[in-house]
């Protein structure tokens, strides 16, 4: 970096043979600075030398109105003072200035606090929680991982709703439980998974159920059950919605069909009913886009390789009739072996399916 003296300088000798009929972008040239440089150097506006260095990096004076040793001393002084402890700055600077005091800003008393680790919750409120990032999983056949919520259902009577629990798997999509119920419980949530886990099969360790942080998810009675059925709990972050995509699209979809009732259901009988119908159609009928447009049921028993096999060999019969209309390799039809839950930035890559 150019000290100022010898910024001083050169602006000196580049006005010198200006003067003397030389160009001032040839004598920058000479020098080794560009014309933009001499001219951020002075203020040709004004016709006067830049007197400061306007460049952070650059050594300034102390400001004359920075708060002496003394008064710092005072201002932590008082602020751990056990009249004004559990006070804020906005507070603490009023209060003082009614005893006929003033010291500082509540800017200075804050920028004072932080320079001594002491801008934290004051008072008995505690500091924010962080919370870490749920473990990624990783799904690369049915049944390893599975995703569950609780979404709500109108009624006709104002205020009340049904409570939809459901239960997906990741890896084929497949809705594998669900039950409406009139209230959240864990106990509702245990006999849900228990059913879930008899109509898959599912009678050895290592499945992994992730939900959020509701009390049926975490209720003494589910996590007992999981206990015994060997099946691992994961658990959103609190109020983070993008922890739980696979249900969250799911429920999303539920609700923006175009056979969702655009009235209240009525009753339970009939809310169940509709569900019932819209669960067959997800599974049978609906083409996923996250699985490459096969039924959740097929990718579900292990028939969407030879599907999407047959779709490639179609479109290498339309791409040889008519080459002509084909600017490059025919769209890709591969399975998507891999499915991941809340994976790391390092795992994530264009092979993996991450989004639901």
């Amino acid at each position: 970096m150019i000290s100022h003296p010898n910024r001083c300088k050169v602006v000196k000798l580049i006005d010198t043979a200006y003067v003397a009929g030389a160009t001032k972008s040839k004598a920058c040239e000479c020098l080794g600075i560009s014309l933009r440089t001499y001219q951020r150097w002075t203020n040709t506006a004004q016709g006067e030398q830049v007197k400061t260095d306007a460049r952070p990096e650059a050594k300034r004076r102390e400001p004359s109105n920075k708060l002496t040793q003394l008064e710092r001393k005072q201002i932590l002084l008082i602020c751990n003072n056990s009249l004004y402890q559990s006070l804020p700055p906005s507070q603490i600077v009023p209060a003082l200035a009614d005893r006929g005091q003033y010291i500082a800003s509540e800017s200075s008393f804050y920028r004072v606090l932080k320079a001594e680790g002491q801008a934290l919750q004051r008072g008995k409120a505690r500091r924010p929680s962080v919370h870490a990032k749920p473990k990624a999983c990783k799904a690369t056949q049915p049944n390893q991982v599975w995703s569950w919520d609780i979404t709500y259902l109108a009624t006709t009577i104002l205020g009340q709703f049904y409570r939809l629990y459901l239960i997906m798997d990741i890896y084929s999509r497949k809705i594998v439980g669900w039950e409406i119920h009139t209230n959240e419980t864990a106990e509702h949530a245990s006999i849900l998974i228990k059913k879930a886990c008899l109509a898959e099969g599912i009678n050895q360790y290592g499945l992994i159920l992730h939900s959020d942080n509701g009390s049926p998810m975490k209720g003494a009675t589910m996590l007992a059950t999981l206990q015994k059925l060997g099946i691992m709990p994961s658990f959103s972050r609190p109020s983070v919605s993008d922890d739980n995509p696979y249900s969250e699209s799911l429920f999303r979809t539920l609700k923006y069909t175009p056979s969702y009732p655009s009235k209240a259901f009525s009753s339970l009988d009939e809310a169940r009913q509709w569900v019932s119908q819209f669960v067959d159609w997800y599974n049978n009928e609906h083409h996923h886009s996250g699985i490459q447009f096969v039924t959740p049921s097929k990718r579900h028993r292990g028939e969407d390789q030879k599907i999407l096999a047959h779709r490639a060999v179609v479109y290498n019969k339309a791409k040889t009739r008519h080459p002509e209309r084909w600017s490059g390799e025919i769209r890709n039809w591969e399975q998507i072996q891999t499915v991941w839950l809340n994976p790391d930035n390092e795992i994530v890559d264009k092979n993996i399916e991450v989004a639901a």
